[in-house]
């Protein structure tokens, strides 16, 4: 069982990932016709046992639309012309997703503004306001 280090804590089974090669489009020449190449990588999300839950909650979060219904994440690479390049692309974007979630939000202290800014703000309304003023057209006579 080859496990995938992820961060200190999270480490991947390799048999969670599954990749499936397909025709890329862009450069390659004549390769590109008949070669394989870029990688549509999918991690069970939803499912892996390798994923602490509050983790699971964040990268289902940050995957957005690369979430399917069941929740399976779906990355495609097709950056590079070879299938060997674009695997490692795909592995490292999903790498990537999982160490941003493994980061757990620093929660907001609430704060109050300070009375100095509290004038700074009216002054600055009170100048706003007389230039306003100064563009009223003159009275009619």
């Amino acid at each position: 069982m080859a496990m995938i280090p992820v961060t200190g804590r999270i480490a991947l089974d390799e048999r969670e990932i599954v990749e499936n090669f397909v025709l890329a489009t862009g450069p390659g020449g004549q390769n590109v016709n008949k070669v394989s190449t870029a990688v549509e990588l999918r991690f069970d999300v939803a499912r892996s046992p390798s994923l602490p839950e509050p983790v699971r909650e964040r990268l289902m979060r940050l995957a957005g639309r690369r979430l399917t219904q069941d929740g399976v994440l779906v990355l495609f690479a097709r950056a590079h012309r070879s299938q060997l390049r674009n695997r490692e692309a795909a592995l490292e974007a999903l790498l990537d997703l999982i160490r941003r979630a493994a980061v757990p939000p620093v929660p907001r202290r609430a704060t109050r503004p300070t009375l100095a800014s509290k004038k700074r703000r009216l002054e600055a309304k009170t100048r706003r306001g007389a230039v306003k003023r100064g563009r009223t057209s003159p009275p009619d006579d």
